[in-house]
């Protein structure tokens, strides 16, 4: 299986004259959970490159052993420092997509036709997509072939109005993604700050925050082999009619 992992290449905050960027947790613990299962992994930014980390990701309160893993691991850093161009992608090369969430996709991503392009295609061709905490954000201009929203009628969830409250960035960042979500006629739901949640609309997965996207990469994995096996299976009593 070949997954693509799109990260952002926004760092600043607004007009705050702080950094943002992706959050370390959303890449790392998707990463080792796509390595396990033996999935070729390729990152891919709008800018290409080393993709900006936001350096609260960073903080001790907010390591975990797959961030540290991630931090010493040459491989994994090689990986992220040479970002292939997200306009150079096609989505026909990959089996699957994984979007990390952090603020600074809500300034690029969320604005990006290639990124539009890209989640369209992917879904429209059969195949899983996930998105994490500010990421599901990155669906706001996404449609469906009859021109509707792509969210319009899909159980989704996202970061929360509370979460982004707690992190004092209400009035910072662009627009909050619950709002954006459930104003697409999205079907949004969530559960307490900061715990884990997934939700899972045909090939659509989204995760709430950072603590679900773990779970959420497993979710991805599940579904995209079962849909693998099932094509396999497909194709075989076909050659063999």
């Amino acid at each position: 299986m070949k997954v693509l992992i799109v990260l952002t290449s926004h760092d600043k905050l607004g007009d705050t004259g702080r950094k943002t960027g992706f959050w370390l947790e959303e890449l790392a613990a998707p990463y080792y959970r796509f390595q396990e299962a033996g999935w070729d992994i390729t990152l891919a930014s709008p800018k290409g490159g080393r993709p900006p980390l936001d350096p609260k990701s960073n903080e001790i309160a907010n390591q975990t052993d797959q961030t540290r893993r991630f931090e010493t691991d040459p491989e994994a850093t090689a990986a992220l420092a040479n970002t292939v161009r997200l306009d150079s992608v096609n989505a026909d090369d990959y089996d699957t997509v994984f979007y990390p969430g952090g603020h600074g996709p809500l300034w690029d991503l969320a604005e990006d036709t290639h990124s539009a392009r890209l989640i369209e295609t992917t879904l429209r061709s059969g195949k899983p997509l996930a998105l994490v905490c500010h990421a599901p954000g990155v669906l706001r201009h996404t449609r469906d072939e009859d021109g509707t929203p792509l969210v319009q009628g899909r159980k989704v969830t996202g970061f929360t109005n509370t979460e982004e409250e707690g992190v004092q960035l209400t009035d910072v960042v662009p627009f909050l993604v619950e709002d954006e979500l459930i104003k697409l006629g999205g079907i949004y739901s969530k559960i307490g700050d900061w715990q884990p949640y997934v939700v899972q609309d045909g090939l659509l997965i989204t995760g709430q925050n950072p603590a679900s996207s773990g779970p959420a990469a497993d979710t991805l994995i599940a579904l995209t082999t079962a849909r693998a096996g099932s094509v396999s299976e497909e194709s075989l009593s076909a050659s063999s009619a």
